[in-house]
C-alpha cells in the first residue's frame, strides 16, 4: 500500500531551480518505490529574497512564518496525506502541528538527531545561518537529546555559496570537511550537515563520512521515520499523544476558525 507524504520546506521551491531538482532527485533514491513525495514550500512572495535565513534568524518572525507550516498541516491532512513532514532544521511549530493533525508529523531536526543517537554517542551539528545555532541546541533540549549533543557550530560559509556549489561543489565540500573536522575534535561522533540545502549538495556528491565519522543524512531520516510512522499506525493504531497541555487536539472548527481571524482563511480547503 503506498504512502503519500507532504514535503514541507520552508524555502519558496519555485525560487531555487537547482535545490528543487536536487531534492527530488535525493528523495527518488531513498524513499520506497510505492512512496509519494509531493514538494512544498511558502507561499511565493513570503520573503524579500530567495533567501529565508533573514526571517529565520528572528525567533518572532519564526513563529509568524510557523502559521503557514500549520495551515499547510491542515491542507495535509484534508487531501488524505498519510504523514506530514516538516523539512527544515528550525521546524517552526513542530510540537503545535503534532497537536493539530491525526496523522504521524515528522520534523527534519529531530529525525536526524534521534536518528544519530543509534550511530555514535554524541551528534554535533553544522549550520550556514549562524543565529540558528542557539535554536538547534535549544530543540534538542526540548526532544531530550541535549546530553547527546556535542556542540552546533557555524560552517563557515553561507546559503548562496551552497546554491552556487550545486554547479561547482568541490571547494564548498573542503571546507565544510574541515569545519566537521572541528566538530569531531570536540567530540562528535556524528555530523548532521545542518540545514537542508547543505543536506542534499552532500548526500548528491556521496558525502556519508569524514575520519570514520558518519555524516548524517538527514533527509534521509524523516523519509524513513515517516514510513516507519505510517506503517506503525496502519499496522496497529500506533498515534501521537492527545492530552495535557502541549498534546491535546483542540476542536477543528475553532482552529479554522481563528486561522480565518489572523487571515490564512483563504489558505485552507474545505475538508469535505
Amino acid at each position: 500500500m503506498s504512502i503519500r507524504i507532504w514535503h514541507q520546506s520552508f524555502t519558496v521551491l519555485s525560487d531555487l531551480g537547482a535545490y528543487d531538482a536536487a531534492l527530488r532527485a535525493h528523495f527518488r533514491k531513498v524513499a520506497r518505490p510505492d512512496t509519494v513525495i509531493d514538494m512544498h514550500g511558502m507561499q511565493p512572495g513570503t520573503y524579500r529574497s530567495n533567501y529565508p535565513g533573514t526571517d529565520i534568524k528572528h525567533a518572532a518572525l519564526q513563529y509568524l512564518h510557523g502559521l503557514q507550516f500549520m495551515a499547510n498541516g491542515i491542507n495535509a491532512e484534508a487531501q488524505g496525506y498519510d504523514a506530514y513532514a516538516i523539512s527544515t532544521l528550525p521546524e517552526p511549530a513542530l510540537r503545535e502541528i503534532r497537536s493539530l493533525l491525526r496523522i504521524p508529523v515528522v520534523g527534519y531536526g529531530e529525525s536526524a538527531m534521534l536518528t544519530a543517537c543509534m550511530l555514535g554517542r554524541k551528534f554535533g551539528v553544522l549550520v550556514f545561518i549562524d543565529e540558528l545555532a542557539e535554536l538547534v541546541a535549544d530543540n534538542a533540549e526540548r526532544h531530550g537529546l541535549g546530553q547527546r549533543l556535542s556542540g552546533v557550530r557555524h560552517v563557515g560559509f553561507g546559503f548562496n555559496d551552497v546554491l552556487a556549489a550545486f554547479e561547482q561543489p568541490d571547494r564548498l565540500i573542503e571546507r565544510f570537511q574541515a569545519a566537521a573536522h572541528g566538530l569531531i575534535e570536540a567530540g562528535a561522533e556524528v555530523i548532521i550537515p545542518g540545514e537542508a540545502p547543505l543536506n542534499v549538495l552532500l548526500a548528491t556528491h556521496g558525502i556519508n563520512q569524514v575520519d570514520g565519522v558518519p555524516v548524517l543524512d538527514s533527509l534521509g531520516a524523516w523519509i524513513k521515520q515517516a514510513e516507519s510512522m505510517v506503517d506503525l499506525q496502519r499496522a496497529n493504531g500506533t498515534a501521537s499523544c492527545d492530552r495535557n497541555y502541549f498534546s491535546a487536539r483542540p476542536d477543528p472548527l475553532r482552529v479554522r476558525e481563528i486561522l480565518e481571524f489572523y487571515g490564512l482563511g483563504e489558505r485552507l480547503l474545505d475538508p469535505r
